[in-house]
Parts: structure tokens; sequence; C-alpha cells
């Protein structure tokens, strides 16, 4: 039996509000398998970047928690890097310089100066930059500071990558693209992939596995859809592919059916459904924030 690599068990997360507390996820459970991509999708509100920040370590449960490895998380760490949507990029440092403050973080005491220069140098040909080292954020376009900042996160050589809509200010053209080079990415590292996204296709297309939320307060999993596509996907082809087209429909359906606009629906579906994970591979990143904490994981 595998063993599970990233588990959250019962998360709740309660915040203070006027009148008493609010409820924004209520006993969230989902098991993840190292190597695994999942997306977060749902409408606005229903908690997906408050269960990305419980992963990150930025927020801690009410109730419940997560264990990584055997190890519970209850602050940030570099095995955790987060890519936001606003690539948080430091502007009077130049595109190497950017990766280069990670990997002193990270190995400032592991790998010689030698080292770290070919892993930053490594890192950023992962994502098409090598040809960018000394452009400042100012110099370079929107896609290429998002290559950037997943690149930083990469090189943290992190357990788990957590993605917070890191393509939602792009064109259509330039997530395409970077959609491309995150697929080349998680083939090539196998790593441990939690996205959240409102792109439907976007999901179908990258995801293991696309996690339903329902609406908050009080959000939970409404459902979890296995995608069964081999890889790799070739984005043009699936157009025409009725089972890609059958998997897309499921998550519209959830989503404009089940669950619907929040002010259009009062009280949130709420199910229990989990399918089981499929096989598949492992890795991630975190570059530290702010962090804000609620109450300690009960």
């Amino acid at each position: 039996m595998q063993k599970d690599y990233l588990s959250l068990s019962q998360v709740s997360i309660e915040f203070p509000a006027k009148q008493g507390t609010f409820r924004a996820l209520d006993e969230v459970n989902l098991k993840i398998q190292e190597g695994e991509f999942i997306s977060l999708i749902g409408h606005s509100g229903c908690g997906k970047s408050t269960v990305l920040n419980i992963v990150a370590g930025l927020l801690n449960a009410t109730q419940g928690g997560v264990i990584l490895e055997g190890k519970e998380v209850d602050e940030p760490g570099p095995d955790r890097a987060v890519v936001f949507q606003n690539h948080s990029l430091f502007p009077w440092l130049t595109v190497y310089e950017n990766v280069e403050l990670a990997v002193k973080q990270v190995f400032k005491r592991q790998k010689s100066k030698k080292e770290m220069d070919e892993w930053i140098r490594h890192n950023l040909e992962l994502v098409h930059m090598s040809h960018a080292l000394d452009k400042r954020p100012a110099e370079i376009s929107g896609g290429m500071k998002q290559r950037v900042g997943i690149a930083r996160a990469l090189s943290m050589q992190p357990k788990v990558l957590l993605m917070d809509e890191p393509f939602g200010a792009l064109d259509a053209l330039t997530r395409a693209h970077l959609q491309d080079s995150l697929m080349e990415i998680h083939k090539e590292l196998r790593n441990t992939v939690i996205m959240i996204t409102h792109d439907v296709d976007e999901a179908v297309l990258l995801s293991d596995r696309i996690v339903m939320m329902t609406n908050g307060p009080s959000a939970t999993i409404g459902d979890i859809l296995n995608i069964t596509l081999e890889r790799p996907r070739d984005r043009v082809k699936l157009a025409a592919d009725s089972h890609y087209n059958h998997l897309r429909s499921e998550v519209l359906r959830f989503l404009y059916e089940r669950q619907k606009r929040p002010e259009e629906q009062s009280k949130p579906v709420k199910s229990t459904a989990i399918n089981a994970a499929p096989d598949n591979s492992e890795q991630a990143v975190k570059v530290k924030t702010a962090s804000r904490k609620s109450k300690k994981v009960a």
C-alpha cells in the first residue's frame, strides 16, 4: 500500500468576525501522493487560497492539521515553495540575483560558490530564461517574470510546489506557453504540485486530480476528479478528444450546476466523496513572505 506523502486531515479554520467567528474551511480531508499534480478549483471565496496557505505554513488550522512526510506542518519552510500570481521579484536585483537570493538562503552551507552558480543557471535553464540573466524585472515581460519566480522556487528544491493562480494575470498565449513549460518541468523533476486555478481547461490539461471546492462559508471538498489522460499532453490534440471534453464537462457541471455561484445558492453542497489517488511523482518550492498565523493546530 502506497504511503501518503502529504495529508490534510479534518482541516478547519475560523477567523474573528464582528459577530463571533467566521468558519472559512470545514473538515477538509485530502491525501496526496509524491509527484502528483493537484489543482484546486471553485468559485471565489471557497477557501482555495486558505488551503494553500495552511499547507505553506502561513496559516495554522483551528482544527485538524497537515502532515508532510510524517511531520506536522505548522510554520513556513523551504520544503514548501509558493509561486503567487504576482511574481514578487525584487526590482533592484537581476534575474540571476533574484534566484541567487533563494539559493543562498537554502544552500549557503551545503554548496560551494561554483556549485551554487551552476544550480542557479540550471534552474533558469529549466524555465528558458538563461538569455536574460543580467536583466532586471522592469526589462522583461510578465510571462518572463513568472518564469523567474518559478525558477526561484524550484531552486530551493522544495518537497511541494504551491502555486496560487500563477498565470492568472497573463494573456492567453503567454499563459499557454507557461503551461507547456510547467508540464515539461513536472515531467523532468516529478515534483509534487498543488495549484489554484479558475481555469477549467488549465486544470484538466495539467492535473492528475482536480479538487473541487464547495462555496463558502464552511467550504470543504465537494468532489475530486481523476484526470486519466495520458502524458505527455498536447493541447491541440486534446481539443478534439472526447474523453478530455467529458472531463472538462464534469468540472463545469460541478461549478455551474451543483454549486452555481455563491450569490445564487445560500447553502453549499457538502460531499465526503474522495477518490483514490493515482500513481505519480515528486518535489516543490517556496519563498518566504510575511506569515499570518491563526490558532494552533488542535
